[in-house]
């Protein structure tokens, strides 16, 4: 991901709504934390919930597990619907920018959008495009990458600086025609996690995402946030 560079987005909530706020989404959905995975807390999460997004370490571990999940789906072959908006990440920090696009994209039927919404003309002219060209088509949006660059100074961190390594990583889950997908800019395609419905999805992005969590025990940097209906 050589090339350009953005300042990360914070895991916010708060962040995150005002940035697709300014794109031209309609307020009816918001953001908010998943405090935790556990049936219990999980009940505290407004209903419905049409997206979830996952912060988390890339480490050695998650690195080798990777390889080994993207040549397990090259070799035996997985469906994925046509109808599921996937792009690819090349601009350095932007995974949370790509998170939030997939969480919306991957939504439209749910989500209302001003008239002039940016976000809703960059998804609509790039709907029909590769994954790739929707990457290369996103290094040229000046209105996203300006909204991405004011809202990553927003959070209540201090934002690091461009140059400064980051090691955290955004990915979203959406729910299309029945079936749990995960969309992460940094893979090579989607991948599916079986079936799921509007009432089971966010327990069903929860079994995924303890799954990560298994996978690095000592690792404690993960946060989870989902999209509800206001």
């Amino acid at each position: 991901m050589e090339g350009q560079r953005w300042l990360p987005l914070e895991a916010n909530p708060e962040v995150m709504n005002q940035f697709l706020r300014q794109l031209g989404l309609v307020p009816t959905w918001q953001f908010g934390d998943v405090y935790g995975l556990d049936p219990e807390v999980l009940s505290l999460v407004p209903r419905p919930v049409c997206a979830v997004l996952l912060l988390f370490p890339i480490t050695e571990k998650y690195e080798s597990f990777r390889l080994e999940e993207e040549a397990k789906i090259k070799a035996e072959g997985q469906e994925v619907s046509p109808d599921v908006y996937f792009m690819k990440q090349t601009i350095g920090n932007a995974c949370g920018t790509i998170g939030l696009i997939h969480a919306v994209a991957n939504n439209q039927k749910h989500l209302e959008f001003d008239p002039n919404s940016a976000l809703k003309t960059f998804i609509l002219q790039s709907s029909k495009m590769s994954p790739d060209e929707k990457a290369a088509f996103l290094e040229k949006d000046e209105s996203i990458r300006v909204t991405h660059e004011s809202s990553a100074q927003e959070g209540q961190t201090e934002a690091p600086s461009l140059d400064e390594k980051v090691d955290l990583h955004f990915i979203a889950f959406a729910n299309v025609q029945g079936h749990l997908y995960e969309l992460d800019g940094r893979k090579p395609f989607p991948v599916v996690h079986g079936k799921t419905t509007e009432g089971t999805f966010l327990e069903d992005c929860a079994e995924v995402c303890k799954k990560f969590m298994a996978r690095d025990p000592q690792e404690l940097r993960f946060t989870v946030v989902a999209l509800s209906k206001a």
